[in-house]
């Protein structure tokens, strides 16, 4: 089996020699808040040879208030690996835009520590004054649903050690509640909202929760036993870590009952130890029409088939502010992949991957008067960068450009 990627940083290729061959936002109206949140640059092509590029974000300070102990969890919620909503892009873009008040109460949080204590944090927002910069469009929106495979299944199961654990498959994880995760931290994965609180409690398993890691599994095969190349030499198994806090927003917890919170279906895990691997970086989200081909990637432990991380790509159908909307072909236990696209970092001069949303779930929604059937991404925003990446860095100095 061999993968590659092609220079443009667009579609990820791969051929199993092994398997055979396989295949707007509102105009008026718009808050000050929200326009000064979303300044980007460096996104137009400029000649024949140009490259996808990163937009250049500066986003805003999201810095902690305040702190206060709450009362241990009950932790009596069942693990839901399907998130269900109805409301559509259209839906969402008639919701009104969140005021300054109502984005520092959806951006405050809620960490749970390991020995089952928990505390809520509140949030401040601070835009600081980016000078010259073009506004990038902006739309609201939210939803979701069940996965689901869309016609022929174009999913691919990642086989061999030299793939699982190389980049950038090795920065999928798999949750004990049973969902996927994504390195973003040499502590951090980056999963769903959903694989940890229902909206209302916190799910069995959460104060005890852990990350597996593939790694090879040994075989004792006695003295002079050769089994380097044997089938039974690639066998996987997972190696576990503790998780020592959680955070999930406020707009999850509070807004899960009425469509708000599906925005917010994102959380970050920090781990007792260091995971030593490779991870891949958050970046702020750009327009699906700036994305490479307009095609997303992600790779999880789908339920159908156990045991194997698959992976796949897709174009992007729909968005909103703060949604993706695509039908890559999925399966619940996928819920938390991190979605990323491969662009060109100018100020470094090299392609860069970066997570740029987390895998949440399905929705239908009525479009033309006909039901359509999505899966759908929430959204790395500026205001989720900027929260996202203080949880992981622990200042805002280094969460300045996303």
């Amino acid at each position: 089996m061999k993968a590659s990627e092609d220079k443009g940083g667009g579609s990820y290729r791969l051929t199993f020699e092994q398997l055979g061959s396989m295949s707007n936002m509102k105009a008026s109206r718009m808050s000050m808040l929200v326009l000064l949140l979303c300044f980007v640059k460096n996104v137009s092509p400029s000649s024949s040879h140009w490259k996808p590029t990163w937009p250049t974000y500066k986003v805003p300070v999201v810095l902690p208030q305040s702190t206060l102990s709450l009362a241990k969890p009950n932790f009596d919620a069942k693990a839901n690996l399907e998130v269900m909503s109805s409301c559509g892009p259209v839906c969402h873009k008639h919701f009104p835009l969140p005021t300054l008040s109502e984005l520092k109460e959806y951006m405050s949080y809620e960490t749970l520590y390991a020995n089952g204590s928990r505390t809520e944090t509140n949030v401040g927002i601070y835009v600081v004054n980016t000078g010259n910069g073009s506004q990038n469009s902006v739309s609201q929106g939210k939803s979701r649903r069940k996965r689901q495979i869309y016609g022929y299944d174009s999913r691919f199961s990642i086989f061999g050690k030299n793939f699982l654990l190389n980049y950038p498959f090795s920065t999928s994880v798999k949750l004990s509640t049973g969902c996927t995760g994504t390195l973003v931290g040499e502590k951090h994965v980056l999963t769903a909202a959903h694989c940890i609180h229902d909206g209302k409690s916190y799910v069995k398993g959460a104060q005890k929760l852990r990350v597996g890691f593939l790694k090879p599994k040994q075989k004792d095969g006695g003295k002079g036993a050769k089994q380097t190349n044997s089938s039974l030499s690639e066998k996987m198994k997972f190696q576990w870590i503790r998780v020592k806090r959680t955070h999930v927003p406020k707009g999850w917890i509070k807004g899960n009952a009425n469509e708000i919170g599906m925005d917010y279906d994102y959380a970050l895990l920090e781990l007792k130890k260091p995971h030593q691997r490779k991870f891949m970086k958050i970046g702020v989200s750009p327009s699906g029409k700036q994305l490479p081909g307009g095609r997303i990637h992600f790779s999880g432990y789908d339920n159908d088939r156990p045991g194997n991380l698959v992976y796949r790509f897709c174009d992007v159908r729909d968005e909103t502010y703060d949604l993706l909307y695509q039908q890559c072909d999925a399966q619940p236990g996928a819920s938390g992949s991190g979605v990323y696209v491969r662009m060109w970092k100018r100020q470094n001069q090299k392609w860069e991957r970066k997570i740029i949303g987390i895998f949440s779930g399905n929705q239908w929604v009525d479009q033309n008067d006909a039901p359509q059937d999505f899966n759908v991404a929430v959204r790395i925003t500026p205001l989720k960068y900027a929260q996202i990446c203080f949880w992981i860095k622990g200042n805002y100095v280094d969460c300045r450009d996303g």
